[in-house]
This record gives structure tokens, sequence and C-alpha cells, in this order.
């Protein structure tokens, strides 16, 4: 399986460094741009340099990736755009953006969550792949179907990836229609979370919210549910362990990791091309929920080998199961039984 990594502005150089000498392992970086909303934070929001020191930053690192020839993937992937969804003038900053990116670094793809911008950029734009963002939460083939005009290639629904006859009916069906697929390996939100898409919203808007008043802080759901339900970080969720990537080799093109957030993303990156990671299993997600599980974590060697085949093919009937709470049981262990210290600053 190769790899999609996520870029985020850092004046350490390692992971773009990390990345280059892996490379053979690299399908694309991908990377926001400007105040562009995508489904993060905007990538000049940098508590170490200023807006334009960044931009700065980034350009010098797209540089030194594209010159190393690892593809490009520009994420237009906001899960709302407001008034500017329509707009002309929307569309004429997407289109000098994507031209200026192909013109000095090269680009091979883009990721978008709009069908307007996938139509615009086959209109303007036919040598670039349009693919649809995993934030559409795309998971059968019908609907693959409804947007079909407008992508190139498609994230499947990260819930998808314990379902394996979903994935051989997602496969079969991009391939008949001459579609590529994707998967996302390692997220940390939970499945079918009702808050979602509105924690989505407030990332795109993020920038005009930070100028307000705000009587409320919200940082997802995820955590007041897992903090009361420890099992769900096994039963309800979709992430993939390093030591199970290759299960999936024959039916996605490659795994995006999500690390534009992390505080090690080398630590991710490096125990999947691995195949292998001891530590607590929710270091490696984003988002990271390891200060939930503080003092104990899920020590990942400890979770059995065959658990990706057991829910990728289960009934789904966990109340009359038992299997993720056994697992759970026999991967907590204590900080001071495994030798070593954990991050819970999350």
């Amino acid at each position: 399986m190769k790899f999609s990594v996520g870029y985020k502005v850092n004046t350490n150089n390692s992971f773009m460094e990390y990345i280059v000498e892996n490379k053979e392992h690299i399908n694309e970086m991908y990377f926001s741009w400007g105040d562009i909303p995508n489904g993060r934070n905007s990538m000049l929001m940098n508590r170490d340099l200023l807006p334009w020191e960044a931009q700065q930053k980034q350009i010098e690192d797209l540089s030194y990736i594209s010159q190393n020839g690892i593809a490009l993937n520009l994420l237009l992937n906001g899960n709302c755009y407001g008034e500017n969804s329509q707009a002309r003038s929307f569309f004429y900053k997407i289109g000098e953006t994507i031209a200026y990116i192909g013109e000095n670094f090269g680009l091979a793809s883009v990721t978008t969550t709009s069908p307007l911008i996938g139509k615009f950029i086959h209109e303007n734009f036919p040598g670039l792949d349009v693919r649809a963002s995993v934030n559409m939460e795309i998971g059968s083939t019908i609907g693959m179907e409804y947007v079909a005009q407008y992508f190139d290639s498609f994230y499947l629904q990260r819930e998808m990836n314990r379902s394996l006859k979903k994935i051989k009916a997602a496969k079969k069906w991009c391939d008949d229609n001459g579609k590529g697929l994707y998967m996302l390996a390692n997220s940390g939100c939970l499945n079918n979370c009702s808050a979602h898409t509105f924690h989505d919203n407030l990332v795109s808007h993020e920038a005009d919210i930070a100028k307000m008043d705000n009587a409320y802080e919200f940082n997802g759901v995820c955590r007041d549910h897992l903090a009361k339900n420890r099992l769900s970080i096994l039963k309800d969720s979709n992430f993939v362990r390093p030591e199970e990537i290759h299960l999936y080799d024959e039916y996605f093109i490659a795994a995006k990791l999500a690390t534009r957030v992390s505080s090690n993303p080398i630590k991710t990156l490096r125990a999947y091309i691995n195949g292998k990671y001891s530590g607590a299993i929710t270091d490696l997600l984003e988002p990271n929920h390891s200060g939930l599980f503080y003092p104990e974590i899920i020590e990942n060697s400890r979770i059995p080998e065959g658990f990706a085949k057991q829910v990728m093919t289960c009934n789904k009937n966990c109340e009359a199961c038992g299997y993720c709470a056994k697992v759970l049981e026999t991967a907590t262990v204590e900080l001071e039984d495994v030798g070593f210290d954990i991050n819970v600053n999350h």
C-alpha cells in the first residue's frame, strides 16, 4: 500500500525530509492553500509564523516535495463555502490558485466536497484528477453514481473500512466505470457521528467564528462519549491498524493518513510504512484520544492479529457478540507496565 500524507506548515523540516527519504511508499502529499476553507484549520494559522511567513514556508516545502518527484493533491474540501459556493469570483480564485500551483510545482489532483468545483476543474483543467472528499461520506455505489460526472476518483466513506462486502462492491463499480478508489486509514472519528456535519461546518467558517464573542466552544462530541464509553474506540470506530493495512491493498489505490494536526506525523507514517507499531493505537489517530484513557493506553501490539478480518466480516450485532470488549480488556494496560510515557495534551 502507498500512502497519501497531509502537509502542515512547520519550521522543523524533519517530516518533509522523512517523506522524501521514503518516497517509494508515498502516493502523494495533500495540502490546503491560503485562506481557502478546507477540512482542517487554515494553513495560515500558525503559532510560530506570521501568515505571509507560513505561505512562504509552504512554497519552499512544495518545491522540495515536487523536485523529489512526489505528486501533489490540493484540498478544496471545505464542508461549506457559504455565499461563495456559486460565486463567479470564488471560481476565479480557485482557477488562479490551481494555475499558480500547477505552473510552479506541478499538480496531479484536487480533492473537493463540491460537485461545482469538480465541474469547474473538468471544464478548465482537464488533466487533473478530481477526487470526492471523504467528507462527502460516500459509502455506496449509488452514491458514487449520483456524482460520477463530477469526479474521477472517490474516497470511500470511512465507516466502510469495516465492511469487506461494501469495499468489494465499491471497487467493482469503480473498475467498471473507470474511477479510482481511495481510503482514509487512521481516522479517530466515531462512526455515524451525529455532529460530524455541524463540526465540519464550524471548521469551514473558523476564521469568521474566531472574530466573534462566542458563548460556547465546540470540540466535537466524540471526547465526551468516549470518556463514558471506552469500548467505542474499538466497537464504533473505523481505523485500520498498520499491521493490517495490507488487507486493503487490492481494493484501494492508496491509503490517506491524517497527519495535518498530528503532534508526531513521522511516528504515524513510520508505523504504516513498517506495518508494525508498539504503543497507544490512539496516538496514530486523528483526532488523537489518548488523553481520555490516561493513565492507561490501548496497546496496539496486544490487539490480536485477526482483528481487522473479524470486524470487516462480522454481522455488526454488537449486543450479542462481545469480541471488541474482549480485545479492549486484553489491550488496555497501565503506562507504568509498558515503560514509556504519553502525550496527554489532546
